[in-house]
């Protein structure tokens, strides 16, 4: 491992990173490429949430509940197979081996670096201080990078309930299951059991899902996958859980008792800050635990930074990483990078996808006040022989008087794919015009995003 001395003698470490995910190894990492003396500390597994119970095995799940709809559309192409099986242990253990080679990846790119690495839990002792085991070290500053942990509430039987740490292994696979929450994860979890052969139950408290997206969006979804199968319970909750025998009987709030054989809980996860000195330290936390910083990351002690799902701003992967790289610029660099989160494009892998940048109808209305607004519902070419009743919808929110676009959402195949190049254009200020001027790419379904002409009434 290269040595590197520290800028100044008094400290061990320059900057000493608390949590091994996205975002605390791309700041490690870079601060350690510029010079700086680093450590970094991580006590369950290297890449966080995203490479271990999210982004990774969730795509992985993603892929593999295609199969038994690309197996019924391959009839309309002429396609005849038996009836496909599914195997739940063949999946589980090629996930776990794919999620072991990225944990390797991400040690070796720490240690190549330069990075002093320990897997093993850190603590803040005090703004100078952290403590690794049985050592501590003194070190110029400090990064929190916990991330964030599933919350369950408190209700009778909440023992009974897994949640998206645990669904990544469970032992065999549900013939039913009642997922609870209203957000990307519940939602993307739906369309996974069901692809995979499991019945669905999704249960939301609210009148419908996906709560700050674009409400076309949310509602078309909801047809979408009720048609496809999927039984979703607005405007419900859980009362209480009660095992019987290997199954679940749950209670909801109309009072219906609904029997399953699992639960899984996604209702939300929260900053996982707690336990490891922080407020002893002066650092303050909000109510739901998420440490408070300012633009560059800097809490209310000036030597402890925070970023990623720990500060409860954007919970993505790219956006802890883009934070990662301000840091390590602004702490050891001439540079002062300000970090920007207008127009960031995300993917829901629900099913169908949704793929979003910008601001949804709602959000673009109060910020900008006149809008044109243009949405397009059609059956995909892919479905014209498939059999699948589907339909893939589409939708541009442009600034009256610039018209400038500034929300784009799709829901259907491939949404995040084509999602990405959308908020380059509107990263860069394309207008209705830019749009307009396009030539598409035919046939394809994102040629419909530079068609669109007329407005909606």
């Amino acid at each position: 491992m290269a040595e590197k001395a520290s800028e100044n003698a008094e400290y061990d470490y320059d900057l000493f990173v608390i949590g091994g995910g996205s975002g605390g190894v791309r700041c490690a990492r870079f601060s350690a490429q510029y010079g700086a003396k680093v450590g970094i500390a991580e006590e369950r597994y290297w890449g966080g949430t995203c490479v271990n119970v999210g982004c990774v095995p969730k795509k992985l799940f993603t892929y593999a509940a295609h199969f038994s709809e690309d197996v019924q559309m391959a009839k309309g192409y002429g396609w005849y197979m038996d009836k496909p099986g599914f195997d739940w242990p063949t999946l589980r253990e090629n996930k776990d081996t794919e999620i072991n080679r990225l944990n390797g990846i991400y040690d070796g790119l720490l240690k190549g670096a330069g990075c002093d690495v320990f897997f093993e839990r850190a603590e803040v002792v005090d703004p100078h201080t952290v403590k690794v085991g049985d050592r501590q070290f003194i070190v110029k500053n400090i990064l929190i990078a916990t991330g964030g942990w599933p919350f369950v509430p408190n209700f009778p039987g909440n023992e009974h309930v897994i949640t998206s740490n645990e669904v990544f292994h469970n032992e065999s696979f549900p013939k039913t299951i009642m997922i609870i929450g209203g957000g990307y994860i519940a939602v993307e979890f739906a369309g996974i059991m069901h692809g995979l052969g499991a019945k669905v139950t999704q249960v939301y408290r609210g009148p419908l899902f996906l709560r700050g997206f674009d409400k076309d969006v949310r509602e078309h979804l909801a047809e979408e996958m009720e048609k496809k199968g999927i039984n979703l319970r607005f405007n419900e909750d859980v009362v209480s859980i009660e095992r019987h025998g290997s199954g679940l009987h749950v209670t909801l709030t109309s009072g219906e008792v609904v029997k399953t054989q699992m639960v899984m809980y996604s209702t939300g996860r929260r900053p996982l800050s707690g336990g490891m000195g922080l407020e002893e330290a002066g650092v303050e936390l909000a109510k739901n635990g998420a440490i408070m910083v300012d633009n560059k990351f800097q809490t209310s002690v000036p030597s402890i930074y925070a970023l990623g799902d720990v500060i409860d701003r954007v919970a993505l992967t790219p956006v802890a990483l883009a934070e990662g790289m301000v840091l390590a610029k602004t702490l050891f660099t001439d540079e002062r990078p300000e970090m920007n989160y207008e127009y960031i494009p995300t993917a829901v892998f629900s099913a169908p996808n949704i793929g979003t940048v910008g601001y949804a109808e709602e959000q673009a209305k109060q910020k900008f006040g006149k809008l044109r607004v243009y949405t397009s519902r059609f059956t995909p070419m892919k479905h014209s022989l498939s059999g699948i009743d589907e339909k893939t919808f589409m939708k541009l929110i442009v600034d009256d008087s610039s018209d400038y676009v500034v929300g784009a959402h799709m829901v259907g195949p491939d949404a995040g794919e084509i999602m990405q190049g959308i908020g380059i254009a509107l990263k860069a200020g394309a207008t209705k015009a830019d749009f307009d001027a396009t030539i598409g790419i035919h046939p394809t379904a994102a040629e419909e995003l530079v068609t669109m002409r007329t407005e909606r009434a």
